[in-house]
């Protein structure tokens, strides 16, 4: 059973199903190898070639991932290429890492009608250039509220990976993989992909209608459900905050047990879990969009800016504006951040000092994170 995927014609039915990996700077290096590695074991298991992949970036030169490892491409974008697929691999700080190049590129591979996809933050790049608008499009929750606010044709979701005719996407980490292992499936039946993910020692293949866990109760879906679900509950209401009283009730436990489960599970209260979890969405807009404060404030639930930026003082350490100092800009050589053994800084510390823009940048405090006085939900 052979099924294309996308609007390509014109390829003689012997030759490999062309796929390209569009390197942006700082991307991440798990998802291009868990996108890559399906289509070799494919070919491995087929025994003869299904499929043939390129990497490439804008001017032909190393792609340097966001931990500081660097690849070497097959070709540039400004060379000419023929493919069927193109995938985009981005990773940290993705708003500012793609060229116009690179948009005007993804553009023509439209106009040929090649299958555009995207894996981690490489959604934010095709939105960038327009090419997802009208589309259903699964991207990681790190980079979901930018797009959201700055690209509102696009239809965003939470499923892990989405795909299409036309478009395919999907989160970060693993879950490339499982996108791939879906596309070969469609395109080859579930036995091949089925002996891939069992090559891989892949205990089950996901399904596309799965949502990604967002971050702060994953592993507490298993163990309190209840718990985890008014977690969800919280971050599905963040414009307008839910009462505890109605939150309990929607989880369908009282009050008094919704509090036990937070101390006992998070070391902390329902109403400061809601209240960081308000302030984590905030912290990804002023990194992340060029939002007003006062349009952060209303988006994260709060009365005004002058309650949201107290907030966001008192919880996270600093004020709202220098967060955003950060995002824009430079970052500087850090005396902090030097390697004890020689002048010049690690893979490690590169990769670290890159990362100081995102938005998680510093954010596990450990269990509860942290404690204090509620800051109220106004």
């Amino acid at each position: 059973m052979t099924t294309d995927t996308g609007a390509h014609t014109n390829r003689p039915a012997q030759q490999p199903y062309r796929v390209g990996f569009l390197l942006i700077e700082n991307f991440t290096l798990i998802a291009l190898s868990t996108a890559v590695e399906p289509l070799r074991m494919a070919n491995q298991l087929a025994g003869s070639e299904l499929y043939s992949w390129k990497l490439l970036t804008d001017g032909g030169g190393y792609a340097r991932a966001s931990d500081g490892i660097t690849m070497v491409p097959d070709g540039s974008i400004q060379e000419e290429h023929r493919f069927d697929l193109v995938i985009v691999v981005a990773g940290i700080d993705v708003p500012r890492s793609f060229s116009c190049r690179e948009v005007r590129w993804l553009k023509q591979m439209d106009r040929r009608h090649v299958l555009l996809g995207a894996v981690c933050t490489g959604p934010y790049v095709l939105a960038s250039a327009g090419l997802l608008d009208g589309h259903s499009c699964s991207a990681h929750w790190e980079c979901l509220e930018a797009m959201q606010e700055g690209f509102p044709r696009v239809q965003t979701n939470n499923r892990l990976f989405t795909v299409g005719r036309e478009r395919m996407t999907c989160t970060g980490g693993t879950v490339p993989m499982h996108m791939m292992l879906s596309f070969l499936a469609r395109r080859h039946g579930k036995e091949l992909s089925n002996a891939i993910s069992h090559m891989f020692v892949c205990d089950r293949v996901r399904e596309d209608s799965e949502q990604q866990p967002m971050p702060m109760h994953p592993r507490l879906a298993c163990a309190q459900p209840k718990l985890a679900e008014a977690a969800q509950l919280m971050e599905a209401n963040i414009e307008e905050p839910i009462e505890l009283q109605e939150l309990a009730t929607l989880a369908g436990i009282s009050r008094r047990q919704l509090e036990r489960l937070f101390l006992k599970h998070m070391g902390c209260t329902p109403s400061r879990y809601y209240l960081r979890v308000r302030l984590n969405r905030a912290r990804r807009l002023l990194k992340q969009t060029s939002c007003s404060l006062v349009a952060i404030a209303s988006m994260c639930g709060f009365v005004s800016a002058t309650h949201f930026s107290r907030c966001y003082r008192k919880v996270m350490g600093r004020a709202p504006k220098y967060e955003r100092m950060d995002a824009y800009t430079p970052v500087a050589t850090d005396t902090s951040l030097t390697d004890t053994q020689t002048s010049l800084p690690s893979s490690s510390l590169q990769a670290l000092r890159r990362a100081r823009t995102e938005p998680t940048y510093g954010t596990f405090l450990g269990r509860g994170h942290g404690s204090g006085e509620d800051t109220g939900s106004g």
